[in-house]
């Protein structure tokens, strides 16, 4: 377990308002990069997907040129919890 950096696993603004919030409560990120580990933890001062299908069409969307869903290709969700 470690602190990391919320910008590492969170990718903009708006997804980490939204975490903080708790409006986003998981994320789901292409398992290529493994951003952090279980127990890790972050500070944040927030968008996300409702679903796996969600992501794959949000990843259509905000990759235009080229990207191509590989349904063989591993993804990992992180869960968040708020910690007093």
């Amino acid at each position: 377990m470690s602190e990391i950096d919320a910008d590492a696993i969170l990718p903009n603004d708006r997804v980490q308002q939204s975490v903080a919030a708790g409006e986003i409560t998981q994320l789901t990120r292409g398992a290529s990069n493994r951003y952090a580990s279980e127990g890790d933890t972050f500070e944040i001062d927030g968008e996300g997907s409702e679903s796996l299908d969600a992501y794959k069409q949000r990843m259509k969307r905000v990759h235009p040129e080229g990207f191509t869903w590989d349904d063989t290709e591993e993804v990992l969700t992180y869960r968040f919890e708020q910690v007093e």
